[in-house]
């Protein structure tokens, strides 16, 4: 008897340390603000008046334009525009891995933006054709894509900025099973990190 009392006391003090007084709504006033020429100023909603502290005005500066990426300022160069630079795909002959003298400039052209853009990184993501093992396949296009990131180190740009990787079969952009589609997944991808 005392166990079942002594549980009910315990359920009790439980029950009532749960429960909560209501409280009163608080009301919240809308600011509104105006820009003004030079920068936007955001003023605080009125405290409380229980609260001490009142936080001061701050001024927001207003926000930058949009970088253009054909101005070579912005943070990646312009995919399929600007000549060399705006090329992204190395395509390789069947069994190949050396970097094809036709798409050396390419290269060149993106070691030259890693070396003006200390702060760029690029992923070189090495591909093949479904043709092979799965390891063959992988071990290629690791093959192709460190062929690339030697070839951008060589021609300047820092080893820490580059990473080199294979998707070998597993990433094709053309599902057929003919030579035009092989053709198009022989490849490396130019990656820029964070695009």
């Amino acid at each position: 008897m005392k166990t079942v009392f002594a549980l009910t006391a315990v359920a009790t003090v439980l029950l009532a340390a749960c429960s909560s007084t209501p409280t009163t709504p608080v009301k919240v006033e809308e600011v509104r603000t105006t820009p003004a020429p030079e920068a936007s100023v955001v003023k605080p909603a009125a405290a409380p008046a229980s609260s001490a502290a009142v936080t001061p005005t701050q001024p927001i500066a207003p926000a930058k334009p949009l970088e253009v990426a054909e101005s070579m300022d912005g943070p990646f160069p312009p995919k399929g525009q600007g000549g060399d630079l705006g090329k992204r795909t190395i395509y390789y002959g069947f069994d190949e891995f050396a970097v094809p003298e036709d798409s050396k400039p390419v290269v060149s052209a993106h070691a030259a933006f890693l070396t003006r853009h200390a702060k760029a990184h690029l992923l070189v993501q090495g591909n093949c054709d479904e043709r092979g093992s799965r390891e063959y396949n992988l071990a290629l296009g690791m093959r192709r894509a460190e062929g690339v990131k030697a070839l951008l180190t060589l021609s300047g740009a820092a080893d820490a900025q580059i990473e080199a990787s294979s998707f070998g079969k597993e990433k094709p952009v053309d599902a057929g099973h003919d030579e035009n589609a092989w053709a198009k997944n022989r490849r490396v991808d130019l990656v820029y990190q964070g695009e």
